[in-house]
C-alpha cells in the first residue's frame, strides 16, 4: 500500500492567483498519481472524486461531464472534473466499458484530525483499491447473468510444441471464487480465449509485442501486459501457497511451470488491485485440454451459442434455452453451453438429474419456487471478503442458506440421481446457526450501504438499543428525569430545560432555589445562573445524559458497525462451505431449468457414447423454433424437423459427408446450424430438439456459415472464408464435426469450384470427420460417384405458376439449380431486370455443362493419391519435346481468368480438351 500522505497546509484546490508554485495538496496528488500510472485517479475530495490534469481531460469526455479549471500548478490552469461520490459507481461503470483503469483514493482521517496539526493541513489519503476490467466485485458493475473473469497466459521454455514453449491459461472469477488452470498451445490459444471469455487478460510484455499474437489481443476487450517477473515460475509456487495461507501446494494437485506461472500471475495481480484485501477463491482446479469440446472463436460466432454477431443475448441459443431462475444458475448455463464435455460419463450424470426433475413435476416446481427466492450467494460472500459489503450482502447470504438447506429436505424425501444427491449433501451440510444468527440481527428492511445504519434488528442488542433510545427518544429521557426529580426534592415546578450556551440544566423559581441548595440535594445539584425570579442549576447525571445525547447517534452507527464486522467475520469463518453452497444451488437451478426446458419444448435424451455415429432424427433448430412460434419470423408455419445421418457406413471406420443443395433461403443454412447446436446441448447435458438423437462425442466442432470483411487487419471476405476454412482443414479430426457453407463463393466461378471440391476431398479422405457441406456448386455432387462416405441431400422445393415454394424439407438427392433469380424477385429487384437474368441463365445454361466435371471425374487422381510424391523418372529417359503439351501451354497463355465469362471459360476448356487430344 502506497504510504499515507501527510504534507499539506491547504485543503483545498489554491486560488487562481498563486502562480508557479506546487501547493501541498496538489504535491500530494502528484504523488499518488506517479505511484498509479496508468489509471485514472478518483481523488476524494468530500462529497467528489475530482480528476485534474489529463487524467480529467479523459473523463470528462469518456463520462460526458463538465471540464472545468480551478487554481492554477507551476503557472497553468489546473484541468479538473469530477463525480459525486454517491454516483461513483455509475461512473465507474462507464469508465470501465470505454477501456480505462481506475485508482480510487480516499480520505483516510477524519478532516478533524488532520486541523490538529494546524489550521490548512492535508486530510490523509491513500489509494485502497485499483478498479480494473477483470477485478469487478460491485453489482452495479457486472452483468448478473454472465462470468466476470480475470486470466493470465504464461509461456515457459520447454522443447516442446511446435515453436519450443509450453502454454498455459489460469483463469479466476474473483466476484464468485472460481479459479481454474489448463494447458493450452499457440495453435489452440484462440479457442481457449473464446471459450473463457475473460474481461481482462494479462500477458507478458514480450509475448504482447509479439506481431503473431496482434489478433489475438485485438478480439478481447482488454489485455494487460505485465513485466516478466509476473509470470516467475520459481515464486509462483511460494506467491499461491501464501495467497491460500497453506506451506505447501502438494494438496492442490500437480500443475507444469507454465500453469504455475499463469496462476501466480492471476493472484499477484489480484493482491495488487485489491490492496491487501483477499478475495474468498477456491483452490486452482487444473482442467485438462481434452476435457471439452474445443470451439474456435468463428465458429462460436457463427453459432451464436452465447451471444449474437451483434453481441446481444436475445437471440442466441443460451437465450433460446435459458430457463434458470438465479443469476448464479445462468452464469452456469452459460459455461455450460461454452464448455461441451466429452466424458460420456459424465454427460450421462447430467442427463440422469434432467431426467429425474423432468419426471418429478411436483419436485421441480417445489425447487424453482425457493430458488427464485435464493440471492447470489456467491458474489454477495466476495464482497463480505473484499470489504464492500453491505447489509443486504449479509442479509442474502443468511436468506441463501436457509433456502439451500430447504432444497436438501425437497431432494432427499425421495431417491435422487447422482448430480443432484451431490448437491443436496452439500446445502445440508452447512451449520443453520449462522443463517439463524444473520436473521436474528438483521433488520427486515435495509439500507444499501452499511454506513447507513439502522441495520441491525430491534432486541438483538441491549446496549445498541439503549444508545438508539437515548438518541431518538431524548425528550422521553429527559422528562423521565424531570420527573424522578421532582419526586425526589418535592418541588413541583422543578423543570430541565436546555439551550445552545448552557446545554441541560435544571431550572426553578427564587423561592425553590434554596432548597435546592441545602443537604442533601446540594451535593447533587450545582449551581450554574441566576437570572430574575429563577435560577439554574446542573447535576453530574445531568451532564453525562447530555454527552450521552450528544454523541448517541454516533455511539450507535459506531456499534453497529463492530456488529456488522462481527457477523461478516462469522461468514467468511464459512467461506468455504457458503461458496460449495452457491455452486450447488447452481447446478439445481441449471437442473430444474433444462427439466423444464425439456417438458415444455418436446427436448428428448439424446444417447452420448465414445462411438463415431451423428444420428438425429426430426431434428430443430432450437432458437428459429422458438422465434417461428412466438411470431418474431413470419414464413407461414410451424418449423420444419429434419432428420441427419452423419454415422459410418457399415464396416467404415469414418463418418459420412453430407452434400447440401438447394435454393437459397430454403433452409441449408438453418439445416446445419441446428445440428451443430444439437451436438453441442447434448454434450452440455442438455435434452435436445428432436425426436431422437445418437451421438458420437465430438472433439472438435467447426463451421464456417456465413461471410463477413476483417478490413482491419486487411482482410477480404474472401481472405476470411480461406482463414476459416484452412484452421478447419488443417485441425479436424475423425471425432470432429464440421460444418461448412458456400466454400469458394466469394472468388471466380472456377476458382470457388475448385477450392470447394478440393476442401470436400480433403475432408473426405485426410480429415475423415462427419460433416454437412451446403453449396451452390451444382457440380461437386458427381463426386459422390468416387468418395464411398459421400452422401448427396437437397432440400425441396416446389415450383408452381412460376413461383417457387420453399418445403423446408432435407431429403436424398441433389439440387439441378439455386432458384436464384426467383429469391432476387422476392427481394424487389426491378422486373426488367429480373427478366433480363432469365435470358442472360436460359443462354449460359444451354451449353452442356456436365462434360468438364466428367473430364475431372475421369482423369483426376483423388485428393490422396495428389498427395502422394510421383515416382521417379527412369535414369534413361531423355526429354523430348511434346507438341500436345505445347498446345495446351499456348492456349493457357492467353488466357485471364479473372477477365472470363463463364461462358468464356467453357470455351476455353473445350479448346484445352481439343488440344490435348492433338486436334
Amino acid at each position: 500500500m502506497n504510504a499515507p500522505q501527510t504534507t499539506a497546509p491547504d485543503e483545498t484546490p489554491p486560488p487562481a492567483t498563486v502562480e508557479a508554485r506546487v501547493t501541498p495538496m496538489m504535491a500530494q496528488y502528484v504523488e499518488i498519481k506517479t505511484a498509479n500510472p496508468g489509471s485514472l485517479l478518483f481523488y476524494r475530495m468530500g462529497d467528489f472524486y475530482e480528476l485534474f490534469f489529463e487524467d480529467a481531460e479523459l473523463a470528462s469526455r469518456a463520462l460526458g461531464i463538465v471540464l472545468t479549471k480551478r487554481g492554477k500548478h507551476q503557472g497553468e490552469d489546473i484541468p479538473m472534473c469530477g463525480v459525486p461520490v454517491e454516483r461513483a459507481e455509475e461512473y465507474l461503470n462507464k469508465l470501465i466499458l470505454a477501456g480505462y483503469r481506475v485508482a480510487v483514493c480516499e480520505q483516510i482521517e477524519d478532516p478533524a484530525e488532520a486541523k490538529k496539526r494546524g489550521p490548512k493541513s492535508v486530510v490523509k489519503r491513500d489509494v485502497i483499491r485499483l478498479v480494473t476490467p477483470g477485478t469487478l466485485t460491485e453489482d452495479a458493475l457486472l452483468d448478473a447473468r454472465r462470468e466476470n473473469v480475470l486470466a493470465a497466459l504464461a509461456r515457459v521454455k520447454s522443447g516442446e510444441g511446435e515453436d519450443g514453449y509450453a502454454y498455459a491459461l489460469a483463469f479466476a472469477d474473483i466476484s464468485t471464487g472460481s479459479f481454474r488452470v489448463a494447458e493450452t498451445d499457440a495453435l489452440r490459444l484462440s479457442a481457449d480465449l473464446a471459450r473463457i471469455e475473460p474481461a481482462e487478460l494479462l500477458v507478458p510484455d514480450a509475448i504482447y509485442d509479439e506481431p503473431a499474437f496482434k489478433p489475438i489481443w485485438r478480439a478481447l476487450p482488454a489485455v494487460t501486459p505485465l513485466p516478466k517477473d509476473s509470470f516467475d515460475g520459481a515464486g509462483a509456487e511460494r506467491r499461491i501457497a501464501g495467497f491460500f495461507q497453506v506451506a505447501t501446494l502438494d494438496s492442490f494437485g500437480v500443475f507444469t511451470r507454465a500453469e504455475l506461472a499463469a496462476a501466480g500471475a492471476v493472484v499477484a495481480y489480484i493482491e495488487r488491485t485489491q490492496l491487501g484485501a483477499r478475495p474468498p477463491l477456491n483452490r486452482p482446479r487444473r482442467e485438462s485440454s481434452t476435457d471439452v469440446m474445443v470451439i474456435d472463436p468463428a465458429t462460436r460466432a457463427n453459432l451464436e451459442i452465447l451471444r449474437t454477431t451483434t453481441g446481444d443475448r436475445a437471440g442466441s441459443l443460451c437465450a433460446a434455452i435459458d430457463r434458470t431462475v438465479t443469476s448464479a444458475g445462468a452464469r452456469l448455463l452459460g459455461r455450460r453451453l461454452a464448455e461441451p464435455l466429452t466424458d460420456p460419463k459424465r454427460v450421462a450424470d447430467r442427463f440422469d438429474a434432467v431426467e429425474h426433475l423432468a419426471s418429478e413435476t411436483s419436485l421441480r416446481a417445489d425447487l424453482r419456487a425457493r430458488l427464485a427466492g435464493a440471492p447470489d450467494l456467491a458474489r454477495a460472500l466476495s464482497r463480505v471478503a473484499l470489504g464492500r459489503a453491505g447489509p443486504r450482502d449479509l442479509a442474502a447470504i443468511g436468506r441463501g442458506l436457509t433456502e439451500g438447506a430447504a432444497m436438501a429436505g425437497l431432494i432427499a424425501a425421495s431417491p435422487a440421481p447422482l448430480e443432484l444427491t451431490q448437491a443436496a449433501g452439500v446445502l445440508a451440510g452447512i451449520d443453520p446457526s449462522l443463517a439463524e444468527m444473520l436473521q436474528s440481527a438483521l433488520d427486515d428492511e435495509l439500507p444499501l450501504n452499511r454506513r447507513d445504519g439502522g441495520f441491525i434488528r430491534p432486541g438483538y442488542h441491549a446496549d445498541l438499543d439503549a444508545t438508539r433510545a437515548l438518541r431518538d427518544e431524548s425528550r422521553r429521557v429527559v422528562a423521565a428525569l424531570e420527573r424522578r426529580y421532582v419526586e425526589e426534592t418535592g418541588v413541583r415546578a422543578l423543570k430541565i430545560r436546555h439551550n445552545a450556551v448552557l446545554g441541560y440544566y435544571v431550572e426553578v423559581s427564587q423561592q425553590n432555589a434554596d432548597k435546592l441548595r441545602e443537604p442533601p440535594f446540594d451535593a447533587i445539584f450545582l449551581h450554574r445562573q441566576t437570572m430574575a425570579g429563577a435560577m439554574r442549576f446542573t447535576s453530574t447525571e445531568l451532564a453525562e445524559l447530555e454527552a450521552k445525547i450528544s454523541s448517541a447517534g454516533d455511539r450507535a452507527l459506531a456499534l453497529e458497525q463492530r456488529l456488522f464486522d462481527e457477523l461478516a467475520s462469522a461468514v467468511l469463518d464459512q467461506a468455504d462451505a457458503i461458496r460449495a453452497c452457491a455452486e450447488a444451488l447452481a447446478v439445481i437451478d441449471v437442473t430444474a431449468g433444462l427439466a423444464k426446458l425439456a417438458v415444455d419444448e418436446c427436448h428428448v435424451r439424446p444417447e452420448v457414447d465414445d462411438g463415431l455415429d451423428f444420428y438425429i432424427e426430426g431434428g430443430r433448430h432450437p432458437v428459429v423454433e422458438q422465434a417461428l412460434r412466438q411470431e418474431r419470423i413470419s414464413s407461414g408455419g410451424p418449423f420444419v424437423a429434419n432428420d441427419c445421418d452423419l454415422s459410418p457406413p457399415e464396416r467404415a471406420r469414418a463418418g459420412r459427408i453430407w452434400l447440401v443443395t438447394g435454393p437459397n433461403m430454403a433452409g441449408k443454412s438453418t439445416f446445419l446450424r441446428q445440428n451443430a447446436l444439437i451436438a453441442i446441448l447434448a454434450q452440455a447435458g442438455a435434452f435436445v430438439p428432436a425426436k431422437a438423437a445418437r451421438i458420437g462425442v465430438v472433439d472438435r466442432l467447426f463451421s464456417r456459415v456465413g461471410a463477413a470483411d476483417d478490413l482491419a487487419r486487411g482482410r477480404s471476405t474472401f481472405m476470411v472464408e480461406m482463414v476459416e476454412t484452412a484452421a478447419i482443414l488443417n485441425q479436424a479430426t475423425e471425432r470432429s464435426l464440421v460444418i461448412l457453407d458456400e466454400i469458394g463463393r466469394g472468388t471466380a466461378t472456377f476458382d470457388g469450384l475448385s477450392i470447394a471440391w478440393a476442401s470436400l476431398e480433403h475432408l473426405h479422405e485426410s480429415n475423415r470427420c462427419r460433416g454437412l457441406f451446403a453449396t451452390h456448386f451444382h457440380e461437386l455432387t458427381a463426386l459422390s460417384q468416387r468418395l464411398a462416405r459421400l452422401v448427396n441431400a437437397t432440400v425441396k422445393v416446389k415450383e408452381w405458376e412460376g413461383e417457387v415454394i420453399f418445403l423446408h424439407e432435407v431429403v436424398p438427392g441433389a439440387a439441378d439449380r439455386s432458384y436464384g433469380i426467383q429469391v432476387a424477385k422476392l427481394a424487389g429487384l426491378p422486373h426488367a431486370v429480373v427478366e433480363r437474368a432469365r435470358a442472360v441463365l436460359t443462354e449460359l445454361e444451354s451449353a452442356d455443362r456436365a462434360a468438364p466435371t466428367q473430364r475431372i471425374l475421369d482423369d483426376l487422381p483423388l485428393f490422396a493419391a495428389l498427395n502422394r510424391p510421383p515416382p521417379p523418372a527412369p535414369a534413361s529417359s531423355v526429354a523430348k519435346a511434346d507438341p500436345v503439351a505445347e498446345a495446351v501451354k499456348t492456349t493457357l497463355a492467353g488466357i485471364d481468368p479473372d477477365e472470363m465469362t463463364p461462358r468464356e471459360a467453357l470455351e476455353a476448356l473445350y479448346k484445352l480438351k481439343a488440344a490435348a487430344k492433338g486436334g
